[in-house]
């Protein structure tokens, strides 16, 4: 079982897309409302494995100061605005649409941006530490970034918003750590590290794919019903993630060595959309649909421009030699 998952995990760019084709396919012939009784277990699924290995104790330590201030910037003072302005822009009738790739937006950093660092020679201790301070700030932010930009045109319960991000990130995160404490003191860090860790990734896998079937399955008759709604979708997601490419590389180039800038390309670039899905799907009722197919198609993109961009690092940023240490978490 172990091994599938582990697959799972590594052709997340096929899998994806084959879980939507198969939600879209049961939605089309079967009911699919029971299946909404499924989004909080599956989303446990998906966010509590993370929170098992996330190393929080690595916020603490410097080194990169730099690099944490430029992503966090970028990821809380540009992109939600660049996100709102594109939501205004493409779908100006639908406002949940124009919600999805908001809240697509406010959510940085998954423990992809962790392995695509890793896959890229790039700094990990700096992306782990982007890891945690992004998923805790852009959690805490986000209802009041969505009260702000989109309180006008959707209807929000501010105390529901909150207390799902509070259901779906704290209280995982808080059991995840407490999980990765009782195996640490059972089994010692290196038996953690070498043989548990890597298991819960894989858990996490299924989680996503579960809710991205859920969501595709949810809204499979109004695609029908208008397939076109898809491209429509796919532009402004595509031009996002372009946008926030062009950035990140620019400003790493610039400003920083390295291994730094190859984790700042992924601490933004790289959004907790199972954190996204999860609140569209679990805070906003049924509009929140909506939002839950923009934030799945945001999945196929993310996870195959980032296979992408770590092909062209050493052209964009010079190859990692010994003068450019790879600092890993440990």
């Amino acid at each position: 079982m172990w091994k599938f998952l582990g697959l799972l995990n590594r052709k997340l760019i096929l899998a994806i897309p084959a879980m939507m084709a198969a939600g879209f396919l049961y939605g089309v012939g079967f009911h699919s409302g029971w299946l909404k009784g499924l989004i909080i277990p599956f989303t446990f699924l998906m966010v509590y494995p993370m929170m098992v290995t996330l190393k929080i104790r690595q916020v603490f330590e410097g080194g990169d100061g730099k690099a944490q201030l430029l992503a966090q910037l970028v990821n809380f003072a540009v992109i939600p605005f660049v996100a709102f302005a594109f939501g205004r822009l493409f779908f100006p009738d639908r406002p949940y649409l124009a919600l999805g790739l908001l809240l697509a937006a406010l959510v940085p950093t998954s423990g992809m941006t962790i392995s695509w660092t890793g896959f890229a020679k790039g700094n990990l201790a700096a992306a782990v530490k982007m890891t945690v301070f992004g998923l805790v700030l852009g959690s805490l932010a986000t209802p009041f970034y969505v009260q702000a930009l989109l309180g006008a045109s959707v209807a929000i319960d501010m105390a529901k918003v909150v207390s799902q991000i509070g259901l779906i990130v704290f209280l995982p995160m808080a059991a995840g750590y407490a999980t990765q404490q009782a195996l640490v003191r059972r089994y010692g860090q290196q038996v953690f590290a070498d043989r548990l860790a890597p298991r819960f990734p894989g858990l996490s896998t299924v989680g996503v794919l579960g809710i991205v079937f859920i969501a595709m399955a949810l809204k499979a008759k109004a695609i029908a019903a208008a397939p076109q709604m898809l491209l429509v979708i796919f532009v402004p997601l595509l031009l996002l993630y372009l946008f926030n490419y062009l950035l990140s590389t620019l400003l790493g180039r610039l400003l920083l060595p390295r291994g730094d800038a190859i984790a700042m390309v992924y601490g933004t670039v790289m959004r907790n959309l199972s954190i996204a899905l999860a609140v569209a799907i679990n805070a906003f009722g049924p509009a929140g649909s909506d939002a839950a197919l923009v934030i799945s198609l945001a999945y196929v993109i993310q996870v195959q421009s980032a296979a992408w961009y770590v092909r062209f690092t050493d052209r964009v940023f010079g190859e990692a030699t010994a003068k450019t240490p790879v600092r890993v978490a440990g």
